[in-house]
Order: structure tokens, then sequence, then C-alpha cells
């Protein structure tokens, strides 16, 4: 136990959607979180987006810089911590010229913390991995997805999967072989929504801005789960503490697949006159795919047109109690503060 009896959890790309909401959690539960940026300047953002959340005192908040692709300050950063909640991965939404330049640092990444949090005596390890880790690339997949699936890496499938996929393969594989005690568990979210708190988040939360704003005229076919943000930090601390969580993945999802057009219809129902711009019409997957030809935004899209992406939360309920809000609940809380972020309105 650290000093002062309040638990230190290092906490990596604290600045993401996932860690921010991670952070917030923690921080109420009374726990002390030194989180990692790239750009310390990045620091009073962090906290804006916690008071957003409504955290007023930050005592128990440190900053450390690191980055994934070096090795640079990552003992320091994990020194005298007691968990680590590797949330810390290149983003889908920026376009890379090599399918490495994602891979490489997710891959490289992970290795340099758990490295370090073995060397530290860091008791476990949490990493935030991704639904991408798990189904994707399956051509006759039948029932939901659970977490004895992984995502096909041979087939054609988006970088960003394939970076969350060997990844978290490549961080299972360390602990086998090289963890020495090293406890560890993976959380792997389907598509992330809930309560935005600034300008930083999630690539699923982006297509209910695009729709908002009116540059969605038409959506696409695409069938997908959802969670909020909220319920995934509570599943990550959950995963941190919990004894029967050592050693396991959880998937989080409210277990409901909704069509993005059925997304549309929730923000319609529920917005009244900001959701006045919602398309209200389906876009035939072959312009999708015509159009991710020249678009490199819509290549991850393309992959997932047709796909049955459903899947199953048992897991996360049966062994750690885990009750996940609604997809509705969540899609409608984005809604409502994404609303917030584009009239300039969010503290």
């Amino acid at each position: 136990m650290s000093a002062n009896n309040k638990p230190l959890v290092l906490v990596t790309g604290g600045s993401g959607f996932i860690a921010v909401h991670i952070i917030l959690k923690l921080l109420e539960k009374k726990y002390r979180v030194r989180a990692t940026l790239r750009t310390m300047s990045r620091q009073g953002e962090v906290k804006a987006m916690l008071m957003s959340g409504g955290v007023t005192n930050f005592e128990d908040l440190s900053f450390v810089q690191t980055d994934l692709t070096s090795d640079k300050n990552w003992d320091n950063a994990i020194k005298g911590a007691d968990y680590v909640i590797h949330v810390a991965s290149p983003t889908p939404n920026k376009i890379y010229k090599d399918e490495n330049e994602m891979i490489q640092p997710a891959r490289e990444g992970v290795l340099r913390v758990l490295r370090a949090a073995r060397a530290a005596g860091v008791k476990r390890v949490i990493l935030t991995s991704a639904f991408g880790a798990i189904g994707v690339g399956h051509k006759h997949h039948i029932g939901p997805y659970t977490e004895e699936d992984w995502s096909n890496t041979d087939a054609r499938i988006h970088p960003y999967q394939k970076s969350k996929t060997l990844a978290e393969k490549a961080a299972w594989e360390f602990i086998q072989q090289e963890g020495d005690g090293l406890e560890f568990a993976t959380v792997n979210p389907v598509g992330v929504m809930g309560p935005i708190l600034g300008n930083d988040y999630s690539h699923s939360n982006d297509i209910v801005r695009q729709m908002l704003e009116g540059k969605l005229k038409y959506v696409p076919k695409i069938y997908s789960d959802y969670v909020d943000v909220r319920d995934v930090a509570e599943l990550h601390i959950l995963a941190m503490v919990r004894s029967e969580a050592s050693g396991e993945r959880f998937i989080a999802s409210s277990a409901e697949n909704l069509s993005t057009l059925e997304i549309a219809n929730i923000l319609r129902e529920n917005l009244g006159e900001d959701a006045k711009n919602v398309p209200v019409r389906e876009i035939p997957n072959i312009i999708v795919r015509f159009a991710a030809v020249f678009n490199p935004k819509l290549r991850m899209i393309a992959t997932l047109l047709g796909k049955d992406m459903s899947t199953s939360n048992q897991k996360a309920k049966r062994l750690l109690g885990w009750t996940p809000r609604s997809a509705e609940e969540a899609i409608i809380a984005t809604g409502k503060s994404m609303m917030k972020v584009i009239k300039g309105q969010m503290k």
C-alpha cells in the first residue's frame, strides 16, 4: 500500500476520452492518480475536463511526461504505483501512410509499460484493448462475440484494429513468458458513447457530431454494440481490484446491437431542435466502399459494412457484478454533451 493509505494508480494517455473518465472515477473513489501526457502543456485541458465532470480538488492528481515510442521516463512514471491502467494508444482518427505507424507504437508501447511495471513491483496492469481485437476479420461468425474470440489479422482489416489485436496479443505473451508474477487483465470496449467533458472524445462520438452538424446527409449500414464511457471506466476499476479479474479479458458492452440509423433516430427523438440536421436515411454499401477508395477516413467504416458485431457482456456481469447503462442512455448523453461542444458552452 502506498503512503497515506491511498493507492497510487498510473493512467497512461491521460488526456484521452476514456482515460479522463477513468481518472474522474478513480479520484471519486479516493485513489491517487498519476497521469501520463505526451505534452505537459495539456495539464490544464485535462483538469478542465475533470472539472466538467465535477472534480474540485486536484491534490491527488499529478502528471508525468512519457511517449509510447520512447523508453524515456517510463520507469520514473511508474515508480511507486500500485496499479497501472494503460489506456494510451494511437488513434484511428489520424491518417497513417503505413500501418506500422499505428501498429508499432501500440505494440511497443504496451511492452514498455509492462516491463516498467514488472520492474517497479506493480500489483496489476489493466490494458484498454478494444472490440477491434475480438470481432474483426471474420467472414462467417455465428452468435455474439465473447472474450474467447480474437480478430483475424490475416484478413484485410483496418490498421487500428490490427494494432489493437497485435498489441494485446503481445501483452498476453509477455505476461505468460516474462511477467514474473505481474497480474494483468484487459477491457475491450465496443463503440464508446457517453458524456463528453471537453474537445477530446472517441471516434464513435465523432459520428454523432457529424450527424448533429449536418455533415452526414446519409448514414452507413453498420450494426454495432455500444457502451457508456462511465461504465467503461467502472469496469477498468473492477478489473483492477477484483481478484477474479486477474488473467481475464472483459468485453465492455451494453450488448444491444444498433444500426447507425437507430442512433440517428434516438438523437432525433430526444434532442428536439438540436437534432434538426440528423439524417433520416441510409446510404448503400456500394457507395461507401467506392468513396473509401478516395477518402482514407471512410476505410475503417467500409470494412465494417454488413458485419455482425454483436457481443456478450455476461462475463463482466457474472464475474465482477458490472451493470452497464443502456445504449440509448449513453447515446443521449453523447448528443446532449456534444451540443455543448458544438455551441462552445463546454467549461
